[in-house]
C-alpha cells in the first residue's frame, strides 16, 4: 500500500533552491533532492518540478508523489563504531561481517534493526584488525560521494606504533612512498605523542597505513578511524551504530577540510 506523500509549505522570506531547502529541512540531501526532481516525483503547488535549479517561493507548498516518498524512505545510511575482529568486506569462512552488529541492542537513537536480506553495504574499507568509523548504506549517491572515482574525502586515523618515530620517517609517510608500484598521494601525518600518530588521507588502498608504516620500520599496534569528511566518530561507543540524518549525509558529501572542521591547522603540520 503506497505511503502518504510527503508535503511541506515553505515559510521563508526569500526564494530558495528546492534541493537546498529540502536539505536544510532535514528531508534529504541535496543530491537526493536532485534525483527526486529528475525522476518527476516533486511538485510545487501541483506543478511538476522539472528543473533541478528551481526555487520555491515563500508560501508555496512542495509535495512528493507516493513513489518519491517511498524512494526516499527506503534508503538507509548508518554509521558504526566497528570493533577489531569484524570484517567490512565480504567475509571469508569463519569471519564475522560488521553488518551483524546492526542490531536493536546496539542501536543508538531511532532506527529499525537491519534484517538479513537488507542491502546495506560497507562504504569504504576498514580491515579486520582496525576499528572505528564505518559507514554502511544502500544509497548509491552516498557510495559515489565517499568512495567513487571522483571522491576526495579526507579520512582521519589515530595510530599507535612500535619503533623509532624519526623526522625522516614522518617526512616519508607524508610523501614519497610507493605501494604496488603506485606513488601514494600526499598524506598529512604528524606526531601526537611519542608513539601515536595522526594520519589524514584522501585515498584508501588496501591496508594502506599499515603498509606505509612497514616501509619506515614502524609496526602498527592500534588503528582507529575517527573521521570521514565531516562525519566524526565522536562519543559513539564501540560496537554501537546509529542512523545518519539527512543533514549529516549532506555535510559528509560536501567534504570540508580538517581546517574547516577545527578552525586551525595542527601545529605539528605547519
Amino acid at each position: 500500500m503506497p505511503m502518504t506523500p510527503f508535503e511541506k509549505t515553505y515559510s521563508g522570506e526569500e526564494p530558495v533552491r528546492v534541493n537546498k531547502w529540502l536539505a536544510q529541512s532535514g528531508v534529504c540531501s541535496r543530491r537526493e533532492a536532485e534525483a527526486l526532481i529528475l525522476s518527476g516525483t516533486v511538485y510545487i503547488d501541483g506543478e511538476k518540478v522539472e528543473d533541478a535549479g528551481r526555487k520555491i517561493q515563500p508560501g508555496q507548498t512542495l509535495k512528493l508523489s507516493s513513489a518519491g516518498s517511498e524512494t526516499l524512505a527506503a534508503k538507509r545510511t548508518v554509521m558504526l563504531n566497528k570493533p577489531v575482529g569484524y570484517v567490512s568486506a565480504t567475509p571469508e569462512e569463519g569471519q564475522i561481517p560488521a553488518i551483524r552488529l546492526l542490531t536493536a541492542e546496539n542501536r543508538v537513537g531511532k532506527g529499525a534493526p537491519v534484517k538479513a536480506n537488507d542491502s546495506l553495504a560497507p562504504v569504504g574499507r576498514l580491515d579486520m584488525d582496525s576499528r572505528g568509523l564505518l559507514i554502511l548504506s544502500d544509497d548509491g549517491t552516498v557510495a559515489k560521494g565517499v568512495i567513487g572515482p571522483d571522491a576526495n574525502l579526507e579520512k582521519e586515523y589515530i595510530v599507535r606504533v612500535r619503533g623509532r618515530v624519526t623526522p625522516q620517517a614522518i617526512s616519508l609517510l607524508r610523501h614519497g612512498l610507493e605501494l604496488d608500484g603506485y606513488k601514494l598521494k600526499k598524506a598529512r601525518v604528524y606526531k601526537m605523542e611519542s608513539q601515536t600518530l595522526r594520519f589524514v588521507l584522501t585515498e584508501g588502498r588496501n591496508r594502506q597505513i599499515r603498509r606505509m608504516c612497514d616501509l619506515v620500520e614502524l609496526r602498527v599496534i592500534d588503528l582507529v578511524r575517527v573521521r570521514i569528511g565531516a562525519l566524526k566518530l565522536g562519543g559513539l561507543a564501540e560496537g554501537s551504530w546509529k542512523e545518519m540524518k539527512p543533514h549529516e549525509i549532506e555535510a559528509l558529501l560536501r567534504n570540508p577540510s580538517m581546517e574547516e572542521l577545527t578552525g586551525k591547522t595542527p601545529k605539528n603540520q605547519r
